[in-house]
């Protein structure tokens, strides 16, 4: 396909649109029902991952209220999957934020939300990467009880080696199509999440026998954000939170690819929200019940083991033998995200290349499977050389890179809000469900992460956020964060010269029909 004929196609789906007949960009329609794409949305999200990453970080930052934190964070999300639902069933285009930032509020937004979600994937994809080549030499390690073995992470070239063949394989699994996903994503999605119901289990067990000297017992106070002792730790705990949420979109990514597509992604994308809070507080409460959320210890708090709290916890609540499911969990929750954080950044190239807003090659369906094949190559090539180059660079510029990650999510999650309230702007009046759903809902969620996004701005600017690591006296995670923000501006500006029509509002208006199939 040249740049040429990308017009005329979608010229051609709007005739036909007419005539009730709209044609799709040629993915595998179908492919997807309700659970399997809940499943790949819960997946995207990695909860046992998240959780091992980020409780204790969170505990850290608000003691006995991370509980109350996790589910501030899922009143955001929330209200925005709320927007993600009313605006898929008006438009169920795989670009999602892309697509229906432009209808709402012109191609330069749209295309700047595209490029927040694809660079946010990206470095979610590179850090999945490494979390999941770590856990596997550690895996090993255990298995056969051997210290050298899990040594093996620290060689360079032996944790690039084995982080882009994994890389490799999530490509290759997602290149072939969303039924291939979907096998592996029941398998995966189920062991984690059975492993970390065993690990609730006997946490709640443990903390009944008062197994630990700092366990606690469950108060409902826990439950209330209020009693944050700052609003400065408060902000920090809700950046984390929000970050252990932030994937279920994915669910909204397969909507040409899923059965009943105007409706069956929105519902599948509010039942993973609801599997996530509910397996995060379960969680938060059963482990701070066992070993308590301070600095001593097993607490979560413990900065030695903040960063990887079931590393820590995993024998002394399971015993040795079963603590080893919870490596596997682990190991589990990353590739399983590994692989389908493939299928957002995948669609939404092919949805930008097909209105012309890049190159129109990657608009290519592979003929057999159904798949975005070129966009799927590119962003595993794109991730193995994002985070090679990371590594090799500074292992604090990678994790900078990582700290950075928030304020993309926010960026492109907030305008995806306010465009389903300008978008639905004339509809608001005509029903209250229209009016909550369509407009107050989404604009108090994108107004909430829009204030999380300047919040984590001015934060980001002082040396001590993230690494510690500066750049003329700024912030390190500023500088990555806005950098890469002003990369897709230069990107966007290079586009626009190649490919005006896009840009001239020519290729793709609020009138344009979406390019897919209804059942």
């Amino acid at each position: 396909m040249t740049q040429l004929d990308v017009r005329p196609q979608v010229a051609d789906t709007v005739i036909g649109a007419a005539e009730g007949d709209v044609r799709g960009k040629g993915l595998g329609k179908g492919s997807v029902g309700l659970v399997g794409s809940a499943v790949i949305g819960i997946s995207t999200v990695a909860p046992v991952y998240c959780l091992t990453s980020t409780l204790g970080s969170t505990a850290g930052e608000v003691g006995l209220q991370m509980p109350a934190v996790f589910l501030a964070g899922f009143l955001p999300m929330l209200l925005v999957a709320f927007a993600y639902r009313e605006l898929n069933k008006a438009v169920p285009d795989c670009g999602t934020s892309f697509t229906w930032t432009v209808k709402a509020f012109g191609p330069r937004v749209g295309w700047m939300c595209g490029w927040g979600l694809v660079i946010a994937t990206i470095i979610v994809l590179s850090n999945l990467a490494g979390v999941a080549t770590s856990y596997f030499w550690l895996l090993a390690g255990e298995i056969t009880n051997n210290p050298s073995i899990s040594a093996l992470d620290d060689n360079k070239l032996v944790h690039i080696g084995t982080c882009l063949t994994l890389i490799a394989a999530a490509t290759a699994i997602s290149y072939r199509g969303m039924t291939a996903t979907k096998g592996v994503q029941y398998a995966l999605v189920g062991l984690q999440l059975a492993v970390l119901g065993l690990f609730v289990a006997m946490a709640f067990q443990k903390a009944s026998a008062g197994s630990f000297d700092t366990g606690l017992d469950f108060s409902w106070q826990w439950m209330n954000p209020f009693a944050v002792e700052s609003m400065a730790a408060f902000t920090a705990g809700l950046s984390l939170s929000i970050f252990m949420y932030w994937g279920w979109d994915a669910c909204l990514a397969t909507n040409e690819e899923t059965t009943g597509s105007a409706k069956t992604p929105g519902r599948a994308s509010l039942i993973a929200m609801v599997v996530l809070v509910g397996s995060y507080l379960a969680t938060g409460v059963a482990a701070q019940m066992a070993v308590g959320s301070g600095a001593d210890g097993l607490g979560l708090g413990n900065p030695e083991t903040s960063d990887n709290v079931f590393a820590a916890l995993a024998g002394p609540v399971m015993g040795p033998l079963l603590g080893i499911l919870l490596f596997v969990a682990v190991l589990a929750s990353a590739t399983a995200s590994l692989q389908t954080t493939f299928i957002p950044v995948a669609r939404t190239v092919l949805a930008m290349s097909t209105y012309e807003a890049l190159p129109s090659s990657y608009a290519k369906v592979h003929p057999r499977f159904k798949t975005p094949g070129r966009a799927t190559v590119m962003a595993g090539v794109a991730t193995g050389v994002f985070y090679t180059v990371m590594t090799l660079v500074s292992e604090n510029v990678l994790t900078d890179t990582i700290f950075a990650l928030g304020l993309m999510i926010c960026f492109y999650y907030s305008l995806t809000a306010f465009a389903c309230a300008w978008y639905f702007r004339g509809e608001l009046r005509r029903s209250a469900r229209d009016l909550f759903f369509k407009g107050v809902f989404p604009v108090l969620g994108g107004l909430l992460l829009a204030t999380v996004f300047l919040k984590t701005l001015i934060d980001m600017w002082n040396p001590s956020y993230g690494s510690g690591s500066t750049v003329l006296g700024v912030g390190s995670v500023f500088v990555i964060g806005v950098s890469l923000l002003a990369l897709g501006l230069v990107i966007m500006f290079v586009t626009e010269r190649r490919s005006p029509a896009f840009f001239r509002g020519q290729v793709l208006t609020k009138s344009t029909p979406a390019l897919v199939v209804e059942d």
